[in-house]
């Protein structure tokens, strides 16, 4: 082991969705996987590199519909640079192909059809040896404001819905684990999510996937006042406060964290392209960024006796949304993977 780094695990991973989230024709062109890829495997920090990288399976990085060849020449891209591949985000979205996990039959069918394509992939790529671990993601596939007409009978479907998506998952051996995000209808504060997890009640197949950066906006209470959890003043003078409220929402998710993002953000919203306002990512070292990423990393890592949960084999930084000149710098990555570093110097394990 090198002195930059004090423990194995978690594995350290790098998101490619940023490649193709909140690009296209209304906004930057999608940077290929190889670029994405590439960039991942350079990335060095005192003789740390990546371990691997977290997928989205939608064109052009990885067709949802990829052939047994297809995925082969992946697997071998992907082990050519000395990675391997964790969590596999499905494209459950209307525009993706999916479809409203509260909608009508026919679009929940959709989305349900999109996670057994998605769970064959995870299989798929299982079989050819390059994933160990890792998790399929989902979320509710509709918005805040459709919900809302009746939070209640619409909470039920996409329980239902997941249900469903759950006996898929078992049939391949996966596990999905849903995002929650302010931007995702029934999935868009902290209790919601809760009760949503508990309602489905297959604690087994289905568990959450923290995003630091989304999950900052949960206590500021974006899209849910009622939730809030920090004062509506709250200037950011107090870390102290700040730390209560994180720790009254990681209690609550934490047991059904499966999955996690490290990631920054500065408490505000961002969309891009075909992507709905969410929690705006930023640079770890951006200085407007409300996280100690290192600290509150901690918060989802460690129960509340202090020991390290293990409840997931590898962490995967997301910076969704970062311009393309940012991305194709290759310091930006050496910062990205410094902090990963960092937090698993202090959360991780032998």
């Amino acid at each position: 082991m090198n002195a930059a780094a004090t423990h194995t695990y978690p594995a350290l991973h790098n998101a490619m969705w940023p490649g193709l989230v909140g690009k296209g024709p209304d906004s930057e062109p999608p940077i290929d996987l190889d670029t994405m890829l590439d960039l991942t495997a350079c990335a060095s920090v005192g003789g740390v590199r990546f371990d691997g990288v977290d997928l989205f399976l939608f064109d052009p990085h990885v067709s949802i519909d990829a052939t047994d060849d297809e995925l082969q020449r992946l697997a071998d891209r992907v082990r050519s640079r000395n990675l391997v591949i964790g969590s596999l985000v499905a494209p459950v979205w209307p525009p993706t192909g999916g479809g409203s996990a509260m909608g009508d039959a026919a679009e929940r069918k959709q989305f349900v059809t999109q996670v057994r394509k998605a769970c064959a992939i995870g299989r798929k790529l299982r079989d050819l040896g390059v994933r160990r671990y890792g998790v399929v993601r989902i979320d509710s596939a509709s918005s805040p404001g459709e919900w809302a007409k009746d939070p209640e009978g619409n909470t039920r479907k996409i329980a239902d819905t997941f249900r469903e998506a759950c006996e898929v998952a078992e049939g391949f051996g996966e596990r999905l684990a849903a995002e929650g995000e302010i931007c995702w209808g029934g999935m868009h504060s902290w209790k919601r999510n809760l009760q949503l997890l508990e309602m489905v009640d297959r604690p087994k197949t289905l568990g959450f996937q923290a995003d630091m950066a989304h999950t900052l906006l949960f206590t500021l209470g974006y899209n849910a006042p009622e939730d809030r959890l920090l004062p509506a003043d709250f200037n950011w003078s107090s870390p102290g406060t700040l730390d209560t409220a994180l720790k009254t929402m990681t209690r609550a998710l934490r047991p059904w964290t499966i999955d996690f993002h490290v990631a920054q953000n500065d408490a505000t919203v961002k969309g891009s392209g075909s992507h709905d306002k969410t929690g705006r990512h930023c640079l770890p070292d951006d200085p407007n960024g409300k996280l100690n990423v290192a600290h509150h990393a901690g918060f989802w890592m460690r129960d509340d006796s202090g020991k390290p949960t293990r409840a997931f084999q590898h962490i995967c930084w997301d910076g969704c949304m970062f311009p393309n000149a940012t991305m194709m710098q290759p310091r930006t990555w050496e910062k990205v993977l410094g902090t990963m570093i960092a937090v698993r110097n202090e959360h991780g394990w032998e």
